[in-house]
């Protein structure tokens, strides 16, 4: 490893990338954590949802682990009370619309390292490009290829350095931002077919 003291103007650039890269990896991991499994009790959720739409009843299956588990309950508790299609589809939507920006949660911070990271390595070979011209006019015009040489590939690593962050905290953000899709159409498609179910329940025109 390469001493940051041998890096010159190029080591603290470096030092917040690793920072950065360390956070993204982090938040990365924890929110591929927290998002796996947003399908888990879905057959047993359909089965609940056709039963409604039939006609039948009945409590949704007990589940609180998932979003769509959560928002089924609520949805039980609801129609049990037999609250009216319009207010049911209110609270639900408002329900789901918390449960999205918890599922979404870390997406806006890797975007923010995919944007950030590229422009600090930039500033760290411009930094590092300053070097190396300053080296130059205190040399008064003798200094070898070596001085230059140095300077320059200091500026050059941090413009990689900043590449290698940004590029993996894009494609984590990708990843996550997919998986968060999915979760909001089960979302839509579940508060749907309840209001679905309640709406022909009371006989009335669907909203």
């Amino acid at each position: 490893m390469i001493p940051l003291a041998d890096l010159g103007s190029a080591g603290p650039v470096l030092l917040v990338l690793a920072v950065l890269s360390l956070l993204s990896v982090a938040v990365f991991l924890a929110r591929l954590m927290a998002l796996r499994g947003l399908g888990a009790g879905q057959a047993a959720r359909d089965a609940w949802l056709d039963t409604l739409e039939g006609g039948g009843g009945g409590d949704p299956p007990v589940d609180i682990a998932t979003p769509a588990g959560r928002i089924a309950q609520r949805a039980g508790v609801l129609l049990a009370r037999g609250v009216p299609a319009p207010v049911l589809a209110a609270d639900l939507e408002q329900l789901g619309n918390g449960e999205v920006g918890a599922m979404g949660r870390g997406i806006r911070l890797l975007e923010l390292v995919g944007m950030i990271a590229p422009l600090l390595g930039l500033l760290g070979t411009v930094l590092g490009m300053i070097q190396s011209f300053r080296s130059l006019e205190m040399a008064e015009g003798a200094a070898n290829a070596a001085i230059l040489a140095g300077g320059i590939w200091q500026a050059l690593l941090t413009t990689a350095a900043g590449l290698v962050v940004a590029i993996p905290a894009v494609v984590g953000a990708a990843i996550l931002s997919a998986r968060v899709e999915r979760g909001t159409f089960a979302l839509e498609r579940l508060i749907g077919r309840v209001t679905l179910a309640r709406t022909l329940r009371d006989g009335t025109p669907r909203p």
